[in-house]
């Protein structure tokens, strides 16, 4: 949150969490689709809006710079490229294209992610248990996932579980984070002027 003015100037950070989330529990629902061999048409409209909400919010973060310090670069610029995942992987999708080549910028954002992992603990980015737990979880998991997302190319169901497993769990550590942002936003809103 930053202050401009009188009133307290919520950024888009809970919203960008959120979608983060959906992004990760849409791509495990794909891989386990895949292993059980199920229908994965339905999921490439809605994989394809979330895709565009992460491209764009993620754009704007990394140009805008509203976050302070290096806090654009550890959330806008991940978020630019999970756009970019899951927009070709849902177009692909929907036209019926082999999307195992988009494991190829899973693997690049996956060392990306992880490097910011390694920041978060040593550059000391988050504090307190309570903030830096979830973090890592969201960091860790999704960076270990992207960073195995080429496995896709075994076609085996055991890699495809595997990878979903890990995005699941980043992104309860992802939804736990964002949920957490939204109600200290309307907390630091509510204790700003002209209400407090």
């Amino acid at each position: 949150m930053l202050n401009r003015g009188s009133m307290a100037f919520i950024n888009y950070l809970a919203s960008m969490l959120l979608a983060a989330g959906t992004s990760m529990f849409f791509i495990a629902i794909y891989l386990i689709k895949l292993a059980r061999k199920q229908d994965v048409q339905s999921l490439a409209v809605p994989a394809f809006a979330i895709g565009v909400f992460d491209f764009l919010s993620g754009f704007m973060m990394s140009t805008e710079w509203p976050l302070p310090g290096s806090y654009n670069i550890l959330f806008g610029d991940p978020m630019l490229f999970l756009g970019l995942i899951m927009l070709s992987g849902a177009y692909m999708t929907y036209k019926k294209i082999d999307i195992k080549p988009v494991s190829i910028l899973g693997f690049f954002l996956g060392i990306y992610i992880l490097i910011e992992a390694v920041a978060i603990v040593t550059l000391g980015l988050e504090q307190g248990l309570t903030h830096l737990l979830p973090a890592l979880g969201m960091y860790i998991f999704s960076g270990v996932a992207a960073l195995f997302s080429p496995l896709v190319y075994t076609k085996s169901k055991n890699a495809y579980y595997f990878i979903a497993i890990l995005l699941i769990i980043a992104s309860i550590a992802t939804f736990f984070t964002g949920y957490s942002a939204v109600y200290m936003h309307l907390s630091a809103y509510m204790n700003s002027p002209p209400f407090s």
